[in-house]
């Protein structure tokens, strides 16, 4: 019971911020009504609150040990992470805004934007920019789900295979590599959120903090971000949010869900802009190589993903579930609905892969 009520900061920590997110929302909506989805504002801000609900059932395995993790992962989400955020921001203000006031006065959206027609106007006299800037934009997609198979293999197959620290710390790789994964993730989220707030407070006209963000972090953003995405939340917080209902599936499952929403949306992306003449629908800017690239990325990544996490289950079964996971790319890819495909990919396909893993 006490471990339970521990957790409780967690679940209120990301309802409020999905109460933020979508009062940002709202704003953006009525200022930029034919640049900000609000369809996909919404979603986002169910998912902070399915993503806070679902936290405390992570944490399911037995055992007294479990309640020292708990307090541990509370901590890093609750007061470590929003103290980091504080630090960073502290630091930008003191040493970089307070000292240059013409900071204050450049970092706006109108900025944002002058630079961003900039590289457009370059990505459009070169379409080698194009590609490289596309590629730059699936790798940072990429990063979270990265990150997440490297704790889980180092939980799994350094900390309880190869040190044996299950024996001292009293819970298996499996458990502490949930742990992991979990903390680090959602503690991941709120950074982005708040980089978002930040990013996004233009629409506060005498509350504008933009010029907070770190020179790093803008360059960063101006290389990766589409124009449109200038009115949005990023990306990568919506997609790690999608990844929270399907971390209940097996390894395998989760990762090549992750995966396919990742790297086979990176290969029908690059596939499309480097060989792509046919486009389909005519008027779309997506191609029929694009998709084809994109499907049996999607497909092989699978494949691969479930023949290292889950070796015992039978090949031929391996083989239906990828090739789900691949269809179900491919759909969501022809249907081009105009919800986030960051959100979509690994619900739907991660959804049906489990279907299949556990019927047949």
């Amino acid at each position: 019971m006490i471990g339970n009520v521990i957790l409780i900061p967690v679940i209120i920590l990301f309802f409020s911020n999905a109460c933020g997110q979508l009062y940002y929302a709202t704003k953006l909506y009525k200022k930029f009504k034919e640049d900000h989805s609000i369809k996909n504002s919404i979603i986002t801000g169910i998912l902070w609150m399915i993503a806070g609900l679902l936290y405390p059932f992570y944490f399911s395995f037995e055992g007294s040990e479990i309640l020292f993790f708990k307090i541990l992962s509370v901590f890093f989400i609750c007061i470590f992470t929003p103290l980091l955020i504080l630090a960073i921001i502290s630091y930008q203000y003191l040493f970089s805004v307070k000292k240059k006031d013409k900071i204050r006065k450049q970092k706006n959206i109108n900025q944002l934007l002058e630079d961003f027609e900039k590289n457009s106007q370059l990505a459009n006299e070169e379409h080698s920019y194009s590609l490289k800037r596309d590629i730059y934009r699936k790798t940072l997609h990429l990063f979270p789900a990265g990150v997440i198979i490297l704790m889980w293999v180092f939980s799994v197959y350094v900390w309880d295979g190869m040190w044996n620290a299950d024996k001292f710390w009293g819970i298996n790789g499996e458990e502490f590599g949930k742990f992991l994964i979990i903390t680090a993730g959602y503690s991941g989220i709120l950074i982005f959120a708040a980089l978002d707030y930040l990013r996004l407070s233009y629409i506060f006209e005498k509350r504008n903090l933009v010029h907070l963000l770190p020179n790093n972090v803008l360059e960063i953003l101006s290389k990766s971000l589409k124009r449109q995405e200038f009115f949005e939340f990023t990306k990568p917080v919506a997609l790690v949010l999608a990844f929270t209902p399907i971390f209940f599936f097996p390894f395998g499952i989760f990762c090549a869900a992750a995966l396919i929403s990742t790297i086979g949306d990176g290969a029908a992306s690059i596939f499309g802009l480097k060989y792509g003449k046919t486009h389909f629908p005519k008027k779309s800017s997506k191609t029929i190589i694009g998709y084809i690239g994109g499907f049996l990325g999607s497909f092989l990544i699978s494949i691969l993903s479930l023949i290292i996490f889950l070796p015992s289950t039978d090949f031929l079964k391996k083989s239906l579930i990828a090739l789900i996971g691949a269809i179900a790319f491919l759909m969501t890819d022809l249907a081009n609905l105009k919800i986030d495909d960051n959100i979509l990919n690994p619900l739907l396909a991660g959804i049906l892969m489990a279907i299949i893993f556990y019927i047949f």
